[in-house]
């Protein structure tokens, strides 16, 4: 908690008259206190969070007469002006009300104003003319003023407060008291309609680094409420994430919160989190907020929609409304695609977590090489086959923030991923080869192929790309040694090992022994993604020698594969670049399991006839970096609207393991020249 001690120079006086009619405000109106003592109130029809208990500020003003007086919206506004005038204090308030979604007219009962010019700054009549009028009941002045025009004005308290960049500007929720001003955080709290989160959180400001709960769901349905603090508090912050709002996959451990899984047996045997995980504890660092935790399909399963019991499987905003979020980062992709208040997602990716979940909402999200962010602190799938990655709808913003996340400090070492040691350079060494693969393209829809088609003719003309069509499944079992060229047994085999271990040996089993014990020897309550392999897992082929082989298999064929088919040159991090749809090729895939036997409908996970492997497991066994970016959308006929809407067409970029920000570097490009788009929330993506 931040704390200032300071004197009193002039004291509060009320106000004796005005120059114009008061701007209408709405009263204040409480409504609840928080389990952790946090406050709950609206003003006109905005519910919001004052984390009342750590305020960010207590400004002690010493002597003088006081006037205690509580719940006060306060507006705490910064100029670098010598001389404030009504011009400057209107503008300010402006763009104030330009850049944020939580401040409002509202938080202007009560003003705190400070300059950052050299020596004494003064206040002018035609500024104190202004705060008259617009009906401001407590004003202090920071003691960075020497003189205040206009006699008869509003409450002129004089308070140093310090280091600007401890008190940031935006809205507050005050208490006078005692000759003291508590300066709370306050958070607008929006309804997650689609609901694609668990709960929201927020940093308790304890000092510890605390989270918690946030305890409100808005009435109707019982939405979840959201908080989301002022982004005017990161004006002045230069980090990299500063004021960037993000939801986490609850894989992440979060100090104070539970990590559970999406399992509410889980939960009900485990204890907050006592840390940060490092990749969630980077963002922090750097300035980020953490909003709250999405959904997820139970234990990182790929659950289908219909198989979700523990949550209710979150809705996708695109096209009708009832389209899939996939699995098992779903709520990831969802959220960034419904909320505009929302920035960017956490989530994961062993199998296709990160990667079809961006297909399906066409929001942006990637699988990056293996082993580029560490995931000490994170519930486990694959071990050496886990990821982490990033949702977004901007594609400039994602390579901005994936480029402050992958930090070399958490790069996984090689006897985590059983890989060599990461090498990630960030330069303009860009793919000379388009890599066509015939037995996973062209897409599914017509239509959305020729989207597709334009893409690959603006990444000829860009970058001097060449295509060249090839059968992956083919030149793969062409090697001719037998340890690398058996797609199928490197799927189900080494991947299988992999993929089920980890998770084994740190939930799974875990979690059966403490629900016998709990519950007269009775098997836990969980989905049917994971319940028959784990009632029937088979620990005698599934050990620590079967891992540690597992590992060295997948050594051997991504060793192969970036000798033969994605290699570094002199002149190129990655000298192609392959592309491929891990999504449904343009057509609608829905949440309900019956819409899917429609004609030009599509399932998530089919294998193209002819293909050996899902184009999912490509880079799992390889490990090579895939990255999904919305290219496009088409029509379709609504089975659940009878109109027709539009679904999102997508494609993955992939590039040789380590060539992650040369590829980003390729999508700021592609961005910039108009190529790539920021996509829209909502209905439509374009």
């Amino acid at each position: 908690m931040a704390s200032f001690l300071f004197s009193l120079i002039a004291v509060a006086l009320s106000v004796t008259s005005v120059v114009a009619a008061p701007v209408k405000r709405s009263p204040f109106a409480f409504l609840q206190n928080t389990r952790s003592d946090s406050a709950i109130f609206q003003l006109g029809n905005i519910t919001y969070l004052a984390n009342i208990k750590y305020p960010k500020a207590t400004l002690n003003a010493g002597r003088g007469p006081r006037n205690d007086v509580s719940d006060v919206p306060v507006t705490v506004l910064y100029t670098n002006a010598s001389v404030v005038t009504k011009d400057i204090l209107e503008s300010k308030i402006a763009s104030y009300l330009e850049t944020d979604d939580v401040f409002s007219e509202n938080f202007l009962a009560g003003l705190l104003l400070s300059s950052t010019a050299p020596g004494k700054a003064s206040v002018d009549a035609s500024a104190t003319s202004y705060i008259q009028g617009l009906g401001i009941e407590h004003v202090v002045y920071s003691s960075a003023f020497s003189k205040v025009g206009g006699h008869g004005a509003p409450s002129a308290a004089y308070i140093d407060i310090g280091d600007s960049t401890n008190l940031p500007p935006g809205p507050y929720l005050a208490s006078f008291s005692g000759g003291s001003i508590a300066l709370s955080t306050v958070y607008r709290l929006y309804e997650d309609t689609y609901r694609d989160f668990l709960y929201g959180s927020y940093d308790l400001n304890d000092g510890n680094g605390t989270h918690a709960y946030l305890d409100y769901s808005f009435p109707s349905f019982g939405y979840p409420a959201i908080p989301i603090p002022s982004r005017l508090y990161s004006l002045t912050d230069t980090r990299a994430m500063a004021g960037d709002r993000v939801a986490i996959k609850d894989l992440y451990d979060i100090k104070g919160l539970k990590t559970t899984g999406g399992s509410r047996a889980w939960e009900y045997i485990t204890s907050p989190a006592s840390a940060n995980a490092p990749s969630i504890q980077r963002i922090v660092d750097q300035g980020g907020v953490l909003v709250g935790k999405f959904k997820l399909a139970q234990f990182a399963s790929g659950a289908n929609p219909w198989d979700w019991q523990d949550e209710h499987y979150p809705f996708n905003p695109r096209g009708d409304g009832w389209l899939t979020c996939s699995a098992s980062s779903s709520g990831g992709g969802c959220s960034i695609a419904a909320y505009d208040w929302l920035d960017f997602a956490i989530g994961s990716d062993t199998g296709s977590s990160m990667r079809r979940p961006a297909a399906v909402s066409g929001t942006y999200g990637q699988r990056p090489s293996q082993g580029l962010m560490s995931l000490e602190g994170v519930m486990p799938l694959g071990g050496a086959t886990d990821t982490a990655g990033v949702f977004c709808r901007d594609p400039v913003k994602w390579s901005r923030f994936s480029k402050a996340w992958y930090t070399p400090s958490l790069f996984q070492p090689p006897n985590i991923t059983g890989l060599s040691a990461l090498d990630v350079p960030d330069n303009q060494g860009y793919p000379k080869t388009i890599l066509y693969p015939t037995d996973y393209l062209p897409l599914n829809n017509s239509a959305a192929q020729v989207i597709l088609q334009r893409f690959i003719s603006n990444l000829t003309t860009v970058f001097g790309m060449t295509v060249k069509e090839f059968n992956f499944t083919a030149t793969v079992q062409a090697a001719p040694d037998p340890a690398v060229n058996n797609l199928t047994y490197l799927s189900n085999g080494p991947l299988g090992v992999i993929n089920s271990y980890t998770q084994w040996e740190a939930v799974g089993k875990p979690l059966i022994s403490a629900w016998k014990s709990l519950f007269n020897g009775a098997f836990p309550p969980i989905d049917s993604a994971r319940r028959p392999g784990w009632r029937r897992y088979n620990e005698t082929a599934n050990t620590a020698a079967a891992y540690t082989a597992a590992q060295a298999a997948k050594k051997l064929a991504v060793d192969w594969y970036e000798e033969n088919l994605q290699y570094s040159t002199a002149e190129s991090c990655s000298e192609s670049l392959m592309l491929f749809d891990i999504g449904t090729g343009g057509f609608p895939s829905y949440r309900e399991l019956n819409l899917n036997g429609f004609p030009n409908t599509s399932f998530l996970a089919t294998t193209p006839k002819g293909a050996a492997i899902s184009v999912a497991n490509i880079c799992p066994i390889y490990g090579c970096a895939d990255y999904v970016v919305p290219i496009g959308e088409v029509p379709y006929f609504s089975n659940v609207t009878f109109i027709t809407e539009m679904v999102p067409v997508t494609i993955d970029m992939v590039v040789k393991r380590g060539c992650d920000f040369v590829l980003l570097n390729m999508i700021e490009r592609l961005a910039k020249l108009g190529v790539l788009k920021t996509v829209k929330t909502g209905k439509t993506a374009f």
